[in-house]
């Protein structure tokens, strides 16, 4: 399947942005309502965008997707991203045997949240019809749907909100997918002065990283507690919001 990232020309008044939240739903929940109080005093339309990696090893992945579909807090429009997590889970649904290394990526978790207990024993032991028959029936399709039509990225004049990083040298219109959810090196180390400002998740810190070419935000929630936002507005101004368990 091919996704391609949202291409926006004009700036809303602000852009949260929200790091990797690995099924940490109460950290999710508190982190909305700072950020819809932070945004009381800012006129004009603001998103919240989850920078994927959404689900695995937190312990309430499925509740997350579902929260996600609701709608968004009053005055807010929400964008997900995708994660290399939600790659692996879709590979993994549409090949369970071949995709198995998933569940030790925080697969086990993220089925448990289904409602699939025992997941951990087809760590060892092959997959059976039975256990993909589960699948069916404890993951809700519109989950799924949910999963599968996340776009790669976000672009803003100036800007690009994407799960994992961007290809040096690469057209924003170039860049392969496995790159927008993988990537670190060469992006993490690299200086991009031609190109936009990058906001992104997947290489964890105990803090936000800040250079001149790119904003780091995923603090491990599911390790630390703390899940991390940033707040952008048109004008290239960045504030840092937190919530913890």
């Amino acid at each position: 399947m091919f996704r391609s990232p949202l291409i926006f020309d004009r700036w809303p008044a602000a852009v949260y942005a929200i790091g990797d939240i690995h099924g940490c739903l109460p950290q999710l929940l508190e982190l909305e309502r700072r950020i819809a109080a932070d945004a009381a005093g800012i006129e004009g339309e603001k998103w919240m965008v989850t920078l994927g990696d959404h689900i695995d090893r937190g312990a309430h992945s499925a509740q997350v997707i579902e929260h996600l579909l609701q709608p968004p807090p009053a005055g807010f429009r929400r964008f997900s991203l995708i994660g290399n997590h939600e790659q692996m889970m879709l590979e993994f649904l549409g090949n369970p045997a071949a995709n198995a290394y998933w569940l030790e990526q925080g697969g086990v978790e993220t089925l448990e949240s289904y409602g699939i207990a025992g997941a951990y024993r087809y760590l060892d032991v092959p997959i059976d019809s039975r256990f993909i028959a589960r699948l069916a029936e404890h993951i809700p399709e519109r989950h799924v749907r949910f999963i599968r039509d996340l776009p790669t990225g976000l672009s803003l004049p100036g800007w690009f909100f994407v799960h994992a990083g961007i290809r040096p040298g690469v057209a924003l219109s170039a860049q392969l997918e496995d790159d927008l959810v993988w990537i670190r090196e060469p992006f993490l180390g690299t200086r991009l002065p031609d190109g936009p400002r990058v906001v992104h998740g997947h290489t964890p810190g105990p803090e936000p990283i800040v250079t001149a070419h790119r904003i780091g935000i995923d603090t491990q929630c599911f390790l630390s507690g703390r899940l991390t936002a940033v707040r952008v507005t048109p004008d290239g101004g960045i504030r840092f919001l937190s919530a913890a368990a």
